[in-house]
């Protein structure tokens, strides 16, 4: 599938190098990716509006991912969010799922499982 034709969806992750890799990951199993620093980047971009699927680090610095989901939810935006994190805390798990969150996975390590996951979403929405 080509690039333009590709299924968009947003990464936003404060640490810019996982981001880009996680960028280069995504495109090449053929979705378009958009990469964002941080959750208030990301609500301020006009490329938010179309993309299908949101790969949300939760520790972001400033607004963190589960703050960010909570904003989206308010505005009534229904977007897929797969939350990624180096740290898995019961309750910050217990939350994300609750929230509705597409899929908790745990990085790093899960670029297979972040594939699956986005394919899974995609297909749905």
């Amino acid at each position: 599938m080509s690039a333009t034709g590709a299924v968009p969806i947003a990464i936003i992750d404060d640490d810019e190098s996982l981001c880009r890799a996680l960028g280069r990951w995504v495109r090449l199993a053929g979705f378009r990716a958009v990469t964002f620093h941080s959750a208030e980047a990301f609500l301020e971009s006009r490329e938010r509006r179309g993309l299908r699927c949101l790969l949300v680090d939760i520790q972001l610095g400033g607004m963190s991912g589960l703050a960010l989901h909570r904003q989206l939810v308010a505005e009534g935006d229904s977007t897929p969010v797969i939350y990624m994190t180096a740290r898995d805390e019961p309750s910050v798990r217990v939350e994300a799922l609750n929230m509705g969150c597409a899929a908790f996975l745990l990085k790093p390590g899960a670029g297979t499982a972040i594939i699956e996951a986005l394919r899974r979403v995609t297909a749905l929405t």
